[in-house]
């Protein structure tokens, strides 16, 4: 069962989505919240699976309240702006809902919440050591103890490991979450293999001659 919650300031916005997800059995609302503020307090609270979350709002936004979290729930966003979803490129986030979706829509938006956690229950029970990258119409596997670093690059992500170079269409925020924790996000662009880095000095990884920046927000992680 996905346990979720509303983050909206237009109690209309809660009725929608209320109605429509009481047409999906696998998904249950935990609580309604009216601002970030009261958003951040119900996640200290209770453990949720999914926020319905909207962008524009009083004292704090969407974006800068989820900015704040550590380990986020997945994210669907709920906005009436689309030159928002730029902003939130770099951000885990899942879907965007434009205001006013329909049930199609919002439909098509859960299910990718309901088929990563499926997916998430598969690879807990059997833990794989390898990962699917697609490029173009082929699919590559590649294990993990191979890849050194990944490297976001515009809508894309380079995959380098000890033996090639794949270019897949795929958002690095979605490979921090799908990877195990030998894997580290070390600045906006960057995840390294904490096993494959040889150095560090500074700023700076170093993975055999390549070298890595870490980006100002990463400095202090604990597992750097």
């Amino acid at each position: 069962m996905i346990r979720y919650a509303i983050i909206d300031d237009e109690p209309i916005a809660h009725k929608i989505i209320e109605q429509f997800a009481n047409e999906i059995s696998s998904i249950e609302k935990a609580g309604n919240c009216y601002d970030a503020f009261q958003a951040i307090e119900l996640l200290q609270r209770e453990k949720l699976d999914l926020l319905f979350l909207d962008i524009n709002m009083p004292k704090l936004s969407g974006f800068d309240m989820l900015k704040t979290l550590k380990n986020p729930p997945k994210i669907i966003v709920t906005t009436a702006y689309k030159e928002f979803a730029l902003e939130g490129y770099e951000l885990p986030i899942t879907d965007y809902l434009l205001k006013p979706f329909s049930f199609l829509r919002f439909l098509k938006a859960v299910n990718k919440v309901l088929e990563f956690k499926q997916d998430k229950e598969k690879s807990t029970c059997a833990p794989k050591d390898y990962v699917e990258i697609k490029v173009d119409k082929k699919k590559y596997r590649v294990k993990l103890g191979d890849i050194l670093y990944i490297e976001a690059q515009g809508n894309y992500c380079k995959i380098v490991s000890k033996t090639e170079k794949l270019l897949t269409l795929h958002k690095i925020s979605d490979f921090q979450q799908e990877l195990p924790k030998q894997f580290i996000r070390v600045h906006n662009s960057f995840i390294v293999n904490k096993d494959a880095i040889s150095a560090t000095e500074g700023n700076r990884i170093y993975i055999n001659k390549v070298i890595v920046p870490i980006g100002r927000t990463y400095r202090k992680k604990p597992d750097l």
